[in-house]
């Protein structure tokens, strides 16, 4: 079984696992250290144009801290986050003299707000576990009771009030309760379906085994499928500036333990009816620096090449880390 970072704590000085206390309508400000991770290590299988460039593993004195499911950035350095524990997270990436990650500044956490503007202490209700922006509106998956939800203003996310639930073109009943929408993005100018949001779900099989997808708005509404491969499940995605959509997946099992792994979908591909499935551009198991990988977002660069930035979820656990890690695909 395992022990909670808080309760381990408890045993040393309970006062220090009290989390924060937020207002409403306000935002926590806490303090994150960090460590420099310069070697992924291990055997890993990379794709030639894929660079590992270094990472990150962040650590907070504040309980609350942790459980990272989503990450987007709002420009080269401010990002925007949530955690499966129902709350924001926003922050600034900091680099070294190399331009490598070297930490994080300006963070702050917020809840995950109902439409009364209130706090939910249930896991069952806030349990987010993607996240996609469009402007200053952010859409937000939840698992457990499936649901999608745009909050706004991102601008002031202590305020930050969430819509209706978005309608589906398939009953979000048939998804398996801890394998919802892990995955949720906006896609990008030149995509056949330009301007939608495309959600995948995590580990929710149809008949034939492939994983239920979504098309929500756009120019071609419907649902789609992305065929499964090695156990692996998709934690979440990003589209790259050529609209190839790139999945995040992890795997674990006690024989196995955890595994990282890329996979890039054709854009052209992604339509209703259709199944897709995609190369592998990166994979990775326990020998090397990774963890329970979660998050996933692509920065374009002035040379056309792409930083990417994954995020894992530490589950709130003493074996498990928060790390940030940090690749390069060139164009």
């Amino acid at each position: 079984m395992l022990v909670s970072a808080c309760a381990l704590s408890a045993l040393v000085a309970l006062a220090s696992c009290t989390p924060a206390t937020i207002p409403p309508g306000e935002m926590l400000p806490i303090a994150v250290e960090s460590s420099v991770i310069d070697d992924l290590g291990g055997n890993p299988t990379v794709a030639p144009g894929l660079t590992f460039l270094g990472g990150i593993e962040l650590s907070s004195p504040e309980p609350l801290f942790g459980a990272f499911s989503s990450i987007r950035f709002r420009d080269d350095k401010s990002f925007l986050g949530v955690f499966d524990t129902g709350y924001w997270i926003e922050g600034r990436i900091l680099r070294d003299a190399e331009g490598r990650l070297s930490g994080v500044e300006a963070v702050r956490l917020a809840p995950l707000l109902d439409a009364s503007g209130r706090e939910s202490r249930s896991k069952f209700q806030v349990d987010a576990e993607s996240l996609a922006l469009d402007g200053d509106r952010g859409f937000v998956g939840f698992e457990q009771r499936h649901r999608v939800l745009a909050y706004a203003p991102l601008s002031d996310l202590g305020k930050a009030l969430p819509s209706a639930p978005l309608a589906f073109p398939f009953d979000l009943d048939i998804l398996h309760s801890n394998g919802g929408f892990e995955s949720l993005v906006i896609a990008p100018k030149g995509s056949p379906v330009e301007g939608a949001l495309v959600a995948i779900s995590e580990k929710s099989f149809d008949e034939n085994g492939n994983l239920y997808a979504a098309i929500v708005g756009g120019p071609l509404v419907g649902e789609f499928r992305v065929r499964p491969r090695d156990d692996f499940e998709i934690t979440d995605a990003a589209f790259l500036p050529d609209g190839d959509l790139l999945l995040l997946e992890r795997r674990f099992s006690i024989a196995t333990g955890v595994g990282m792994r890329l996979r890039r979908i054709e854009g052209a591909s992604l339509r209703p009816d259709a199944v897709v499935d995609g190369e592998i551009l990166f994979e990775a198991n326990y020998r090397s620096q990774i963890d329970n990988m979660e998050g996933l977002d692509a920065i374009p660069e002035a040379d056309g090449s792409v930083r990417l930035i994954v995020v894992s979820d530490d589950n709130h656990s003493i074996l498990q880390r928060s790390l940030m890690l940090e690749f390069r695909l060139d164009k």
